[in-house]
């Protein structure tokens, strides 16, 4: 076995750490020779192929999973039931219902994998080996142990090798988070998936596939996908539907055997209502809704590789990112500040020596010399002739070049390490303190330092340090404060030092308080997270604004906890070292240049350059999640419409007790009748995916208790509206019946089917525009795609009801609206669903009023609870309660710094900085009198908490928070009292603005948490 245990040379770490060998211990190494082809068949057959395992439902079993379920169960169970009574044309609408269900459902979901495996299979790996004694380029994953690869810059390391012989320098980036390339020698370990940098060798196949340190990561992932969130909610309520449908349809057909109905006549119906009722297509209009949102996501450049992902970020309220390739760009970049020590050079001059110290008309060697050409005036180098070239050597740690002028004179420069460069100064004694000083203090904000210098006259002399940094993606600052404002908590979590963790989380405005993994627990034995975290090490986990020198291991288990606390945890990553936190993440997000593993993990594929589109899907997912809800509201309310009302009608009104015209003993419609509701209404609620919605700016999160409140608001309304239609048609032949009144004259049974067929039909139209807002249906713009669809359904619904030939269907005698001499009921039934459609509409305001005031369930307060589980902040766990506002919190710090900023910049100007001593004072005491109040209102004593935010609500209800001090008693206002908005810039005013705006945000997220009045 072998434990290769090789460090960085700036840190001093391992560079691979539990990486082993299973063939060869270093003693024993032999290199290879190359194998032959019959040696490499023997191998294949051992070892497999040199590629991560997947797991791929096949699309045939996708499909048959579509028809297994609740509810295809019970659709099963009805087409059974059909055929053993022979209503063979009852069974036959049932299979082309569940048939066509399982035909969009198998659609939308293959669609989205099919994306990702195309962008896979066009970046297939090669592999240049020796066989047979010959080299030839081959598909990476047909290597085995024991074969000899060739190793050159710029290519990818195809397997676990070592190095015969030679040196070779490897960007590692991928599985260890380390920006800087790391250098390997005679019979060190490179890894699958890193990348040459410089150099070019033969190596050793010495492990493939998921033997590798890529595959024991990626073998983190083989765990059993939790249910969806979205998955969850539906079959919640599918089972609670389902349930009421079975329990109501039983003891309909109950009472329909008492009362000595023919079996075949009972269970029909029974079984007829039980589909009708159920929420059958739930599932695939939700799907196709969310299928939608996936295209939106791709046309921004992101693939949706598990559809109810969307659902999930939607709600999700803490984004993990890894930092190197993520959140910054995977290069180094030159920095402003450049310390010069030679008189005459600033640092385009030192950028001209340091490039001449390298081949500038040939391709980049390594990083560094990529570092430098980039920055360069290249053009300006032709004046000069390299007459020599000393090429880097890890033992001397520098480049040099031997170089005449356009003088004719000769002359050398070397860049290097600093203090290799620093000894060779001819003045180093002079300027070794200060050197080392300014080395120091780059070192020490995460800043990396090369030095430059230049020969002649006979001596060395040191121009100038040029310093570099992989810098964030320009994109990246404003993407975090956008998702910050949306109220989602952003952590960094990577593998890189933490002192460039710092300085890379300050830059981005995430703070700077930057962790280890000193104080998380270890994994158990078998690689799991330990079942009991203490509060202390969530807290730790919550409070923190980033991680670093994290393992892939780390990453997962600071997602898990997350996950524990309640919270909904996004993770975005492109390494190998991310994918197991981006397989365990609520929503796991692979950028662009992510690696297969990153890819396999992941929810959603970016295929663009950059983070803006994570925001972008942010506001997608919301709209989603509006209009999923939507749908489901209105979906419970026309459920429990139908059931109930033939509940109802089937126990307490029978036709022929009311008119002896009337044969039948019970109501009941033709199955025909009823799946053509079905039908249209479900084909139309697949247009609810273009509606307009408003996307929420705080994580949206499932209420159940409150949407069944509404929909039984809904629902109830339209069946007691449907029950009095029955029953006036019904009692239309009695004298001085409602219908004698109006001057209508007496319905025949048959029409009164039509009737209600229409009432229906139009009354479960109308609520679908009622559910879709919480103010009036007018409150909101339906999109027009969805209003066509709707108007076409009920012309449709209308037409049929009038034409509807006379006649008997399954039994039950019908008779078109515009048949016979009177034409116009219909018309009079639209009439009656349009009034009652204001009552219904009117108390579902009502409710929403009553429900946000009272705080029922939750409904006003359970929004500020960073859990996704519960509406109640009593609920939540301590880390969890703890954490409220914390993101308002630090987005007010982060705004109050950018104004006291604005303010020094404004006073380096000159003139009078009595005022503007004032405002940064205002400004320090404001950041200090609200991490004060924060840290009350979260004490772990709950008077205290009380106490402290009930002032704030106070506060908040007497007055705006921009009155005086001496009212207020508030740090805000001595602020806004300490601007000047005629003499102070616009840019200062709007910056103190925005600081009050963020403190009245964080506040009410406080209060509304709490859910304190006053």
């Amino acid at each position: 076995m072998s434990n290769n245990k090789q460090k960085d040379s700036k840190t001093n770490k391992p560079v691979l750490e539990d990486v082993q060998i299973d063939i060869q211990s270093d003693e024993e190494f032999i290199p290879s020779e190359g194998l032959t082809s019959s040696e490499v068949k023997v191998l294949q057959a051992q070892w497999g192929p040199n590629a991560l395992e997947e797991k791929v439902t096949p699309k045939w079993l996708i499909f048959l999973q579509q028809l297994w379920g609740p509810m295809p169960i019970l659709i099963w169970i009805a087409i059974i039931i059909e055929a053993g009574i022979q209503n063979f044309l009852d069974m036959g609408v049932l299979l082309f219902i569940q048939f066509a269900n399982a035909i969009i459902g198998w659609y939308e979901t293959t669609k989205a994998g099919d994306a990702v495996a195309a962008l896979k299979a066009s970046l297939k790996p090669q592999a240049t080996v020796k066989r047979d004694g010959v080299w030839e380029t081959v598909n990476a994953t047909t290597l085995v142990p024991g074969d000899m690869v060739l190793l050159a810059s710029g290519s990818a390391v195809p397997a676990d090798c070592k190095i015969n012989k030679g040196i070779l320098s490897v960007d590692q980036s991928a599985l260890t988070g380390e920006s800087l390339p790391i250098t390997a020698r005679d019979h060190d370990d490179v890894l699958m998936g890193s990348t040459v940098t410089r150099g070019e060798v033969e190596g050793t196949v010495m492990t493939t596939g998921m033997h590798t340190f890529f595959g024991k990561t990626a073998s983190m992932l083989n765990q059993e996908d939790d249910l969806g969130n979205l998955a969850k909610i539906l079959l919640r309520i599918t089972l609670v539907l389902t349930f009421l449908s079975l329990l109501l349809c039983s003891i309909s057909l109950a009472y329909l055997l008492i009362k000595k109905e023919s079996f075949v006549e009972a269970i029909s119906f029974a079984v007829v209502v039980l589909v009708a009722s159920i929420p059958v297509a739930i599932e695939i209009v939700s799907t196709s809704t969310l299928a939608l949102g996936s295209r939106q996501l791709s046309e921004k450049g992101a693939i949706v590789a598990r559809l109810t992902s969307i659902e999930e970020m939607a709600g999700m309220n803490m984004l993990c990112s890894d930092k190197t390739g993520t959140l910054t760009l995977n290069k180094m970049v030159i920095q402003e500040d450049t310390p010069v020590y030679c008189e005459g050079y600033d640092q385009a001059k030192i950028l001209q020596m340091a490039a001449l110290a390298a081949k500038w008309k040939e391709p980049a060697r390594d990083a560094l010399d990529t570092l430098v050409l980039n920055a360069a005036d290249l053009d300006a180098l032709d004046q000069y002739e390299q007459i020599d070239f000393l090429p880097f050597d890890p033992a001397i740690k520098r480049t040099e070049g031997t170089l005449r002028g356009p003088d004719g004179k000769e002359f050398k420069t070397s860049k290097g390490a600093p203090q290799i460069i620093l000894d060779l100064a001819y003045n180093k004694d002079e300027i070794a303190e200060e050197v080392k000083a300014k080395i120091d203090e780059l070192g020490g904000r995460g800043i990396r330092s090369l030095a430059v210098a230049k020969f002649e006259n006979d001596r060395w002399e040191m121009l100038g340090l040029l310093t570099f940094l992989d810098p964030p993606r320009p994109d990246t600052k404003d993407t975090i404060e956008k998702a910050m404002e949306l109220g989602v908590d952003v952590k960094m979590i990577t593998g890189d030092q933490k002192i460039i963790a710092i300085e890379t989380s300050r830059m981005l405005g995430l703070g700077t308080h930057v962790e280890t993994t000193t104080n998380l627990p270890a994994l158990n034995e078998d690689g799991t997270v330990p079942k009991e975290i203490p509060d202390d090490v969530a807290q730790h986990i919550i409070e923190a604004d980033g991680f670093a020198e994290v393992f892939p291991e780390h990453k997962f288990m600071i997602v898990e906890i997350l996950k524990r606390q309640g919270f909904s945890c996004g993770m975005t990553g492109d390494g190998v070292n991310d994918a197991p936190a981006l397989k365990k993440a609520n929503v796991g997000i692979a950028v662009s240049g992510a690696t297969d593993a990153a890819r396999a993990a992941a929810d959603i594929v970016l295929t663009n350059e950059g983070l803006s589109v994570v925001v972008d899907a942010i506001y997608v997912s919301r709209r989603i999640f509006q209009r999923v809800k939507s749908f489901i509201n209105y979906r419970v309310a026309a459920t429990l419409q139908l059931l109930v009302f033939f509940f109802i009608a089937v126990l307490a009104l029978h036709p022929n007790k009311f008119n002896d015209k009337y044969d039948e003993d019970f109501f009941k419609m033709p199955v025909i009748m009823l799946m053509l509701i079905t039908v249209l209404n479900d084909g139309t609620l697949i247009s609810i995916g273009y509606d307009n919605v408003r996307p929420s700016s705080r994580p949206e999160k499932w209420n159940l208790k409150v949407l069944f409140i509404i929909s039984i608001v809904l629902g109830s309304i339209a069946c007691a509206s449907s029950l009095l239609l029955l029953y006036l048609c019904l009692d239309s032949g009695s004298d001085g019946s409602i219908f004698q009144k109006m001057g209508l004259p007496e319905m025949p049974y048959g029409k009164i089917i039509a009737v209600m067929y229409l009432k229906v039909s139009v009354s479960d139209f109308l609520t679908l525009f009622s559910a879709r807002t919480v103010g009036f249906f007018f409150s909101q713009k339906p999109a027009a795609v969805l209003l066509i669809a709707a108007s076409c359904s009920l012309i449709l619904s209308t037409i049929v009801a009038c034409v509807w030939p006379s006649g008997e269907s399954d039994g039950v005698p019908v008779e078109g609206l515009a048949r016979g001499d009177y034409k116009l009921m219909a018309v009079w039934v639209w009439l009656y669903c349009l009034v009652w459609w204001a009552i219904q509409d009117t108390a579902k305001v009502v409710a929403y009023k009553l429900i946000f005031k009272f705080d029922v369930f939750g409904a006003r307060s359970g929004a500020f609870v960073n859990v996704r589980e519960t509406n109640d902040v009593t609920d939540a766990t301590p880390a969890a309660r703890a954490s409220i506002a914390l993101v308002e919190q630090k987005l007010l710090e982060q705004k109050i710094d950018a104004a006291r900023k604005a303010v020094l910049l404004e006073q380096e100007k000159g003139g009078d900085n009595t005022k503007y001593d004032e405002l940064l004072k205002q400004l320090d005491h404001t950041k200090e009198d609200y991490k004060q109040q924060f840290a009350d209102a979260r004490a772990d004593d709950e008077p205290t908490a009380r106490a402290s935010v009930s002032r704030m609500a106070k506060r908040r209800n007497s007055k705006p928070l921009t009155s005086d001090v001496e009212q207020g008693g508030n740090a805000i206002d001595g602020l806004n009292n300490a601007v000047d908005k005629e003499n102070m810039s616009h840019g200062i005013v709007t910056k103190i603005e925005g600081v009050t705006q963020q403190a009245n945000k964080a506040e009410d997220t406080l209060v509304g948490a709490a859910n304190v009045e006053n």
